[in-house]
């Protein structure tokens, strides 16, 4: 029989998705299934973009231009230019997702060997990426009991080699929900002129920063336009994640032209998603007040219900809607599987992401695991109560001696939250 490559089989799965077919026997079975395990939002797609969507009227269902219809750029760059970003429809390249806009960035500025700096931990699909793109990632790791704040600049410089080409963050973090603070980004952007670095920055979910925290990306510094790579979806923003759209903005023409060229290799991005994305543009503010407030309320019963439980600990994320919580458990893989395929309460079970598949160094994250806030609060009470239970059934339960310095980090989230 021929055999697989070796990219194809050293490509990593992805810890997300690779515990769907014990959900989907949970199913079979009868449970319900809460998904917490993905960020796919209930919250309703803005209705100007339902409408774009039922009023499109064409003959031929045509390609579009590789780098995004220009009616779309021009939306988009009006929407950047809100933002403070100050740039034009010919500095953005319209992609299938921010996936694809981070595979051509690799491919675009990466040889074979070179290394990127990422501190995790971070999307798993990083990995993948990097595998596509036969890229090395550099780990520069954070801690859950600081709440995931970014590596001192002294720890990514430790990274550094003549190999390395990029440093890559995603602001607000998943899966960890942490907010970069202006601060942050400064030492960031010394570090990436100091030895001539791009600085790619994932800002999928820039809408949601909660608490009164403000977002800022390293487009709003100056003298790093030669240096910043910013990718950005529609699938978070307008819980629109089956429009594949995504978006690759630089100021750095030479990256853009290159770039390009990897477009024009898959010939254009959905014509009817652009439609709907350049609609997406005119969603009102009103429509991510009600939303943040939403999130808000789930992330602070998600985190409180999590706290509440013996050996938890989960540190309260300042945006996107995720959330690491570390478990009282042997291994959160085993225990991922064993509460779809072993256990129910009332017939109901949970879904979530073991944490392992979002870090990068060996043995890390074993006893967490990421959950998305994505349903509503009712369905997300009851699958809080379901991993109470669980993890009290669970047989591999490990039971820690709480130090003071976690009790008193408890007690600071507990107040951090409204």
């Amino acid at each position: 029989m021929p055999k697989i490559s070796t990219k194809g089989n050293g490509m990593p799965a992805s810890p997300i998705r690779k515990l769907t077919p014990y959900a989907e026997e949970a199913k079979h079975q009868g449970k319900k299934v809460y998904h917490l395990n993905i960020g796919q939002p209930d919250i309703e797609t803005p209705q100007v973009m339902m409408d774009a969507i039922r009023s499109v009227d064409f003959d031929v269902w045509a390609y579009t231009q590789s780098e995004g219809t220009e009616s779309y750029r021009t939306k988009l760059a009006e929407y950047y230019n809100r933002a403070g970003y100050q740039v034009s429809p010919d500095d953005i390249l319209v992609t299938c997702g921010a996936s694809e806009a981070i595979t051509i960035a690799m491919q675009s500025c990466l040889d074979p060997g070179d290394e990127v700096i990422i501190p995790e931990p971070f999307y798993a699909n990083y990995s993948a990426f990097a595998w596509m793109s036969s890229a090395v990632i550099k780990p520069v790791m954070s801690f859950i009991e600081s709440g995931f704040a970014l590596p001192p600049v002294s720890e990514f410089e430790k990274q550094i080699t003549d190999k390395t080409k990029a440093i890559f963050i995603c602001n607000p973090n998943n899966p960890s929900g942490y907010l970069y603070s202006m601060d942050e980004l400064i030492e960031l952007k010394k570090l990436c002129l100091k030895y001539d670095l791009y600085l790619f920055a994932d800002e999928a979910y820039r809408e949601f920063c909660y608490d009164g925290q403000k977002f800022y990306s390293p487009m709003h510094l100056d003298g790093l336009d030669q240096h910043v790579i910013i990718f950005d979806s529609i699938s978070k923003r307008y819980s629109a994640c089956g429009a594949r759209i995504g978006c690759f903005v630089t100021k750095n023409k030479a990256v853009l032209a290159t770039a390009l060229k990897f477009a024009q290799a898959r010939l254009s991005p959905g014509m009817v998603d652009q439609i709907a994305a350049e609609a997406g543009t005119d969603t009102p503010e009103s429509y991510f007040e009600v939303v943040n407030k939403e999130y808000t309320e789930r992330r602070d019963l998600l985190v409180k219900s999590l706290n509440r439980m013996e050996g938890v600990f989960c540190p309260n994320p300042k945006g996107a809607f995720y959330a690491v919580a570390r478990l009282p458990v042997d291994d959160s893989e085993k225990f991922c599987q064993w509460i779809l395929e072993e256990f129910s309460y009332d017939n109901q079970t949970v879904m979530i992401a073991p944490a392992a598949g979002f870090y990068c160094t060996e043995g890390a994250g074993r006893d967490e695991v990421r959950l998305a806030y994505v349903l509503n609060k009712e369905d997300l009470t009851k699958a809080m109560i379901c991993l109470e239970k669980a993890l009290l059934s669970y047989p591999g339960r490990v039971v820690r001696k709480e130090t003071e310095e976690h009790k008193l980090v408890v007690a600071e989230e507990a107040k951090n939250i409204h």
